[in-house]
């Protein structure tokens, strides 16, 4: 879709209602999620982040979603697709800025050239300790993208065309730190799979296009 009219058109999601974890739940790879995140608010220990789901026109004026390939380390989220973002830091005013401030450092997209579009559903990530507020958002000229080389191993542009396409739909067995060789939702972007609760924030992110596009 041409950039010009998916601004046009994303603007409605601001006042439409959020989906919420009913729909992220239905990428959601184990069944223990929402006891899992209620433990994670009584004990109050977890800590939080912001990530961007950021759209933007590529040089011939189509529509794209920028997505990361982090860089393979000893940790949970090692090597996996996800958003541009981070954890909050004593600087950040709120977790927008969060956000904002991340998705700057992660791929070079200045943050007073993004539009904050929609404040999604705050996410709860079991192995990493962290509840994540994503958001949608929109650059409207093509980025000079800088990825982060202490964190981001690779780029992801998708085209929104295919972003959208049903069959980007799979399951996929996987090796957690919680099970072993289970079957599991996944979208494949781009020839990545999608998993856990990357796939689970896009999962939303599609059903609100879904109303608008």
């Amino acid at each position: 879709m041409e950039f010009n009219e998916f601004k046009s058109r994303i603007v409605k999601i601001a006042k439409m209602e959020l989906p919420g974890e009913i729909v992220q739940h239905k990428m959601a790879p184990i069944e223990r999620i929402q006891e899992l995140k209620n433990q994670a608010r009584l004990k109050q220990t977890a800590r939080k982040a912001g990530v961007m789901a950021l759209f933007y026109p590529n040089n011939d004026g189509e529509t794209f979603l920028i997505l990361i390939l982090r860089k393979t380390y000893k940790g949970v989220h090692s090597a996996q697709v996800g958003f541009p973002g981070g954890k909050v830091e004593l600087e950040d005013t709120d977790i927008e800025q969060t956000a904002l401030r991340e998705t700057e450092e992660e791929v070079g997209v200045p943050q007073n050239a993004i539009a904050v579009v929609k404040k999604l559903t705050e996410i709860f990530i079991p192995p990493s300790n962290f509840f994540v507020q994503p958001f949608i958002g929109i650059t409207e000229a093509t980025p000079k993208f800088i990825p982060q080389e202490e964190e981001v191993e690779a780029l992801i542009e998708v085209p929104l065309q295919h972003f959208m396409d049903d069959n980007i739909l799979i399951t996929k067995k996987i090796t957690t730190s919680y099970a072993v060789d289970i079957e599991v939702p996944a979208y494949l972007l781009n020839e990545h799979v999608v998993w856990g609760a990357t796939a689970m924030m896009l999962n939303e992110v599609r059903e609100m296009l879904k109303e608008v596009l």
